[in-house]
């Protein structure tokens, strides 16, 4: 079960694509916190909604929310994926324990061993102000995203 609104989010730490550790709760009573799990880098869909945050990043920047994309893949992939494709927010590895960010949010999918496509937005106290999962293949639909991040102003 997915971490429900109203609720505190889960703190990590998790090594983004320069090896660098980013702590969700550093951001607590600065910025809110876009939360964007997605299974694999390099998949379409995935680059698809990526690259939509990538292009719209402007938006969630002059708003002061912090992008941060999570998936299991290692590291290295993630580094080339995102030099590939200029994004301009952290990307963070949850590859060892496998998943296990992905699991304290409840998007971990362990057969396919895999984040779902799960969003969170997390205000400046920590508090989940919006969630939603989508299924593999599924896509998501950002405008909800934006609806909210607007609503926290």
């Amino acid at each position: 079960m997915a971490v429900e609104v109203g609720t505190p989010a889960p703190d990590f730490t998790l090594n983004d694509y320069n090896k660098q550790p980013v702590t969700l709760s550093s951001f607590k009573g600065d910025k809110p916190v876009l939360l964007v799990f997605f299974p694999f880098a390099f998949s379409g869909t995935c680059t698809g909604e990526l690259c939509q945050l990538r292009d719209e990043f402007a938006d969630y920047d002059t708003q002061g929310v912090q992008i941060l994309g999570v998936s299991v893949d290692a590291v290295f992939s993630l580094k080339v994926w995102a030099e590939q494709q200029n994004y301009q927010f952290p990307l963070l590895s949850d590859f060892w324990p496998h998943g296990a960010v992905a699991q304290a949010y409840g998007v971990f999918n362990d057969k396919a061993g895999m984040a779902l496509r799960g969003t969170f937005l997390i205000d400046t106290d920590g508090i989940v102000r919006f969630a939603e999962v989508n299924q593999p293949g599924e896509a998501r639909d950002q405008s909800a995203w934006k609806k909210a991040v607007a609503e926290l102003a």
